[in-house]
């Protein structure tokens, strides 16, 4: 499927936002998407399998695994545990530089 303009900007966004996440990942932001992931499995939430088997993975490979530009991780950020996990200020931040129109 070919992609369009702008939901290719939203997909870079989202990638750009699970940077961020990935750069300040730590146990404790792990457990909290873990416990939410644990929620969605109870109730049969589409992804909620995939998420948890990445957050049971080492603090490395789940690193790498929120920075791939692959469909498997396109859709898997279209619902991400990691809510909460940045800072407005952050997100905010992250939101702006990913607005900005190409030179």
């Amino acid at each position: 499927m070919r992609m369009t303009a702008a939901y290719r900007q939203a997909d870079l966004r989202s990638l750009a936002l699970h940077a961020a996440v990935a750069e300040k990942l730590d146990s404790a932001l792990v457990e909290k998407a873990a416990a939410r992931v644990r929620g969605w499995c109870t109730e049969g939430r589409r992804y909620a399998a995939a998420w948890s088997r990445l957050l049971s993975a080492p603090l490395p490979d789940l690193r790498a695994a929120l920075v791939r530009d692959d469909d498997e991780m396109q859709a898997l950020r279209s619902a991400s545990p990691f809510a909460g996990a940045l800072t407005p200020a952050e997100r905010w931040a992250v939101i702006r530089a990913t607005s900005r129109s190409p030179a």
